[in-house]
């Protein structure tokens, strides 16, 4: 599932619900970034989702329903999750990332459309929905990613779609005060996080002051943070 959601205020606020069923995950703070990593059975623990001391931002939901025009046509085509990698761990940049999806489509894992909500120190946002296309967004005033495709909205249907976590999150963004803060971002994660399929990790990274912070298993009076 998942709720990614980026804020440019008087400071730029990124916020991230992990959500996720029957998989092993573990927050690993470094001085190059702070990274929620999934422990793959073949690649071992893999940096999926998190921040960079660069300022940037990846987020990865899960659209549902899936689309099978994600699934790899070849197996050279651009994979959603190495590209994102490759910026959680600076080996590509923002702008990198940028032209390659503006020139080539993207694509996932065969059986699961993983979607990307990216964003860099300037605030600036990049939506790629594999099989379908991307968008950037110079420092919108603010972006919401869940489980659905930007493309086709409430069109089909499907129960972890998160349409209702996108309208609150939207709604509550809409009546904050320009001094968005970083608490105001974890009262959005804490609105709309999960227990079915749960929130394991809520982290918010203030880019303005190149800090993260998070809290796992929904427990929002233990919040951890890091400087970058």
């Amino acid at each position: 599932m998942c709720t990614s959601i980026v804020i440019n205020r008087k400071k730029t606020v990124v916020g991230f619900n992990l959500d996720i069923l029957n998989m092993e995950h573990r927050v690993r703070p470094t001085d190059e970034g702070v990274y929620i990593e999934i422990n793959d059975t073949k690649e071992g623990w893999m940096p999926l989702f998190g921040a960079n001391n660069r300022g940037d931002f990846v987020a990865m939901p899960t659209c549902w329903p899936f689309d099978s025009r994600s699934n790899p046509v070849s197996e050279t085509c651009r994979n959603i999750i190495m590209l994102d990698i490759d910026l959680l761990l600076k080996k590509k940049t923002f702008a990198e990332l940028k032209e390659i999806v503006k020139n080539e489509m993207i694509y996932s894992i065969p059986g699961v459309t993983f979607m990307s909500a990216l964003s860099n120190k300037n605030g600036d946002v990049l939506h790629i929905v594999p099989g379908q296309g991307s968008e950037y967004y110079e420092k919108p005033e603010y972006k919401i990613m869940t489980n659905f495709s930007p493309y086709k909205q409430d069109k089909e249907k499907h129960d972890w779609m998160g349409w209702d976590r996108y309208n609150k999150a939207e709604e509550m963004i809409k009546n904050a005060n320009d001094d968005f803060s970083v608490k105001d971002c974890f009262e959005i994660l804490k609105t709309v996080s999960q227990t079915v399929c749960p929130t394991v990790v809520s982290m918010v990274f203030d880019v303005s002051d190149n800090v993260v912070y998070w809290c796992e298993d929904r427990k929002w009076e233990e919040i951890k943070k890091k400087s970058l």
